[in-house]
């Protein structure tokens, strides 16, 4: 059978041929390939160029490459996190015409390493506790999506550090199914293997010396079920919140924040009978929310603070009508977030009276509005508005607190 080039991009196959496919991938030349790290695979993989981008060769059967190459296409139309297909190479036989297994070419994601690499030096328990929630979280995304994986680990996961947030992509799709839902018992099934593969992967890192000492293998593998039963109960129970009650869906985001996880993005969908919210939940590093704030905003707040007044702008956007996450006719964040600063950030600090603010700079004022809201809110198990919090709170609060005020969470 000759050579054929199943590709994405017409472009491809032209950049492809330039590859000695006529050699066992095993057994190529240095000047094809770059030196990047790879993690543990079953499969030959190597890494090398087609143009100017890098990609990665993967060896294995034609039926199963095209399969796997099937289902990352589909997994990138429905938005989850995965590395991309580029194309499969079959037909390949070598000089004497002896058959070559099928490649499987996708794209190589910038800035990501396996996760053997990440622990050349030995990482902190902090470190390795996020990287199990990036983990938890695309399971999560995986499962409501439909994808049962069959095979997750840490050796079929890339992760990547991105201005701070840490997100992992599947990197090996081949044991994968999607269905239109998944039952509890694949889910379950898909929980426990990953329960298994990643007890096992940590603990051949504690025999080569790479683990810190304080981590348990058997404990981080029984963590990764304790986060994403967290996170999907928090994350698919149903709720519709009657409009107005709008400190029900804080609750719901405090509850994500106290799994440890932030709100990448929230979709609020109106109807007669309330409103239907939905997010989309993520894992960020220290500083993230200060970057984040400053990038959208202009505001250089302090981390707390900065985690605060994003929850309420990500609120505030959802209700507009322009916000449409991933539309090109829909406004941008940054439109958006400037918008929020002159209609509703400014505004409500100046309806502090300046004599009355003590040492408190403009986005702790905000902050402990939108604190004060809560309370208020709490007790009287309705959303009574940001007018009237500012309100009570420059009656009730500041001429008694002076300026220690409500309990900071900074």
């Amino acid at each position: 059978m000759a050579l054929q080039i199943s590709a994405t991009n017409p472009e491809h196959p032209a950049l492809l041929l330039e590859l000695p496919w006529d050699v066992p991938l095993e057994e190529w030349p240095e000047e094809y390939l770059v030196p990047l790290p790879r993690g543990i695979s079953r499969h030959v993989v190597r890494y090398s160029r087609a143009g100017d981008e890098v990609i990665a060769v993967k060896e294995l059967a034609e039926r199963p490459a095209l399969r796997e190459y099937e289902l990352l296409r589909d997994l990138d139309r429905i938005g989850i996190p995965a590395v991309d297909p580029l194309a499969v190479v079959t037909g390949r036989t070598d000089a004497d015409g002896a058959p070559l297994e099928s490649v499987l070419v996708t794209r190589h994601l910038g800035g990501s390493m396996p996760y053997r690499s990440m622990f050349e030096t030995t990482m902190r328990p902090a470190t390795m506790h996020r990287l199990m929630d990036a983990l938890a979280v695309l399971l999560v995304r995986l499962h409501l999506a439909g994808f049962a994986w069959g095979d997750c680990s840490l050796s079929n996961t890339l992760f990547r550090r991105d201005a701070g947030a840490y997100a992992a992509y599947l990197v090996d799709a081949e044991t994968g199914d999607l269905h239109p839902q998944l039952s509890q018992g694949q889910r379950e099934y898909d929980l426990d293997l990953a329960r298994v593969n990643i007890s096992g992967e940590l603990l051949d890192l504690e025999a080569s010396g790479a683990l810190h000492p304080s981590v348990d293998p058997i404990e981080f593998g029984m963590e990764i079920c304790a986060r994403y039963r967290g996170l999907w109960d928090e994350l698919t129970r149903t709720s519709v919140y009657p409009a107005g009650k709008y400190h029900y869906i804080e609750r719901r985001i405090r509850r994500l924040n106290d799994l440890g996880f932030d709100v990448a993005e929230m979709q609020i969908e109106h109807a007669s009978n309330g409103d239907t919210v939905s997010f989309v939940p993520k894992v960020v590093d220290a500083g993230h929310h200060q970057r984040q704030l400053l990038r959208l905003t202009g505001l250089d707040t302090e981390e707390n603070q900065a985690r605060r007044l994003l929850n309420d702008l990500e609120s505030w956007m959802a209700t507009q009508e322009d916000y449409a996450p991933g539309d090109p006719l829909g406004a941008r964040p940054e439109v958006l977030a400037h918008r929020w600063v002159r209609e509703v950030f400014r505004p409500t600090v100046r309806a502090v009276p300046p004599e009355l603010r003590g040492a408190m700079d403009p986005a702790e004022i905000y902050h402990q509005l939108l604190e004060h809201r809560w309370y208020l809110s709490e007790r009287a198990q309705h959303d009574i508005g940001l007018d009237t919090a500012v309100e009570d709170y420059i009656k009730n609060i500041l001429p008694k607190a002076g300026e220690t005020l409500l309990p900071t969470t900074d």
